[in-house]
């Protein structure tokens, strides 16, 4: 058994191997196993993981394979689903004692998506209450005296740590972005809508986005078409995605690329900055690209007061019966509640029709600019007690942009922290086609960053 989880192999390696005869769906199962008795214990990823459930649904694949049928897309591959979506084998809390052992008898659209594909649901993923702001038991893998990010970190941990390949999760802020720059992997934000949210947790209409991490830069692509909506019943997003002048490299002239600060560059710290800029010199040097330094629309500079009105107004309404039990809520569930009750239907309403306008002017913002690239946080992950500080992630949010979050920095502490790089909506294969080419060109790892394959891992 290979002592470094899947830090040394890709879904789509497994896959060929399945092909080959070289792996099988009984050996992922038991690598899966054997990283989650090592790190588990420490990591604290997971709410629930049914190794006899994984091993059993493993030989069933296995047995696909030796009756010669089709190798699907994602055979026998293990993929953690945050406590937030519906599943039908396990229960669904939602990081909260009120829905202790919940179950829905059902499964998320974006599960079904994942079991059809092949994939094998070990268990759930811890996640913040509510999937909002109270940091649930998971440590970051890097050092666990740090947050991991909250909402979606047990999604983040497991694959960070090597016990899956992949994993799904969820952002209204920044909780793909955040922990996945905190654990130094890979993180996606399409474009908001591509992954349907039928079947899981609600909490605001306008803003709650799918997202999913990958230890392996490889399968960003790979897993984005697995589990996006496809076809004519999704006409925009459909005829956006078929559109090769949309997604291709623009015809007749370079990469137009943009350095974004945005107003929360003041809350960097400062190597995180000189990081950001010694890799835009790096960008800079490649061949048909030109890369400057550019200012966002005024209008973006409201977006943390906009989302705090959208937000909280919308918590205090999706979760009122809730916020009634006073002992099971949290003091920061109570708090933005307490907040979003003072806010008016008239307030709530204007502040929809400003996310409207900011989503239209970074719309127009990309006529000029094919992608735009940003710190991903202020910086390596701060202590699990302290505040996070303000980032971009939740701008990008707001205005509906597809994101990729790629673990490049490494912090003088030897932390990760890492860039954002975002494209318009619905041109989420043009944001997979230049990520290939700094892939190619040496500027985007092939995989987690800093290594924490299981022989140097420092746990604390």
């Amino acid at each position: 058994m290979s002592p470094n989880g899947f830090f040394d192999i890709s879904i789509r390696q497994i896959i060929n191997g399945y092909k080959t005869g070289e792996l099988s769906p009984d050996y992922i199962a038991n690598l899966c196993i054997s990283q989650y008795e090592k790190t588990e214990p420490v990591c604290l990823a997971w709410e629930r993981f049914d190794k006899k459930m994984l091993l059993e649904r493993a030989a069933d694949a296995g047995k696909r394979i030796t009756d010669k049928k089709p190798i699907r897309s994602l055979e026998g591959i293990p993929v953690g689903v945050k406590d937030i979506f519906n599943t039908s084998d396990f229960p669904t809390e939602m990081g909260s004692p009120i829905w202790k052992n919940f179950t829905p008898g059902n499964d998320a659209r974006v599960v079904h998506y994942l079991k059809y594909a092949g994939a094998i649901i070990p268990g759930k993923t811890v996640t913040a209450e509510f999937a909002v702001h109270t940091l649930g038991k998971t440590r970051n893998p890097h050092d666990t005296t740090r947050t991991p990010g909250t909402s979606s970190s047990g999604s983040a941990v497991s694959v960070a740590t090597g016990m899956i390949p992949a994993s799904i999760g969820t952002q209204t802020a920044g909780s793909i972005v955040r922990p996945a720059s905190f654990c130094g992997i890979y993180g996606c934000k399409p474009s908001f809508g591509l992954i349907p949210r039928t079947g899981m947790l609600k909490t605001t209409d306008s803003l709650d986005s799918i997202g999913f991490f990958t230890l392996h830069f490889e399968d960003l692509e790979y897993l984005f078409e697995i589990i996006r909506v496809h076809g004519s019943d999704y006409p925009l997003s459909n005829r956006a995605l078929l559109n090769t002048e949309k997604q291709n490299k623009p015809s007749g002239g370079p990469w137009r690329i943009a350095l974004v600060k945005t107003h929360t560059w003041e809350y960097a710290a400062d190597y995180a900055k000189h990081a950001l800029f010694s890799w835009y010199e790096k960008i800079a040097g490649l061949k048909d690209v030109t890369i400057s330094e550019a200012q966002v629309p005024s209008s973006m500079e409201k977006s943390h007061e906009v989302h705090a009105t959208i937000y909280d107004k919308t918590l205090s309404y999706y979760f009122k019966n809730e916020f009634q039990k006073d002992t099971l809520v949290s003091p920061i569930m109570k708090t933005l509640i307490l907040h979003g009750n003072t806010i008016s239907n008239a307030q709530y309403q204007d502040a929809l029709v400003q996310q409207n306008h900011m989503a239209k002017e970074m719309d127009n913002f990309f006529g000029q600019y094919d992608i735009l690239i940003s710190l991903s946080t202020a910086g390596e992950a701060p202590l699990r007690d302290d505040t996070e500080q303000p980032d971009s992630a939740l701008i990008w949010t707001m205005t509906h942009l597809p994101v990729i979050c790629a673990p490049v920095f490494i912090s003088p502490k030897g932390l990760p922290f890492g860039a954002q790089i975002v494209s318009r909506r619905y041109n989420d294969y043009r944001l997979f086609k230049f990520c290939n080419l700094l892939n190619k060109s040496g500027l985007l790892p092939e995989r987690s960053n800093p290594d924490l394959s299981i022989k140097n891992q420092r746990f604390n």
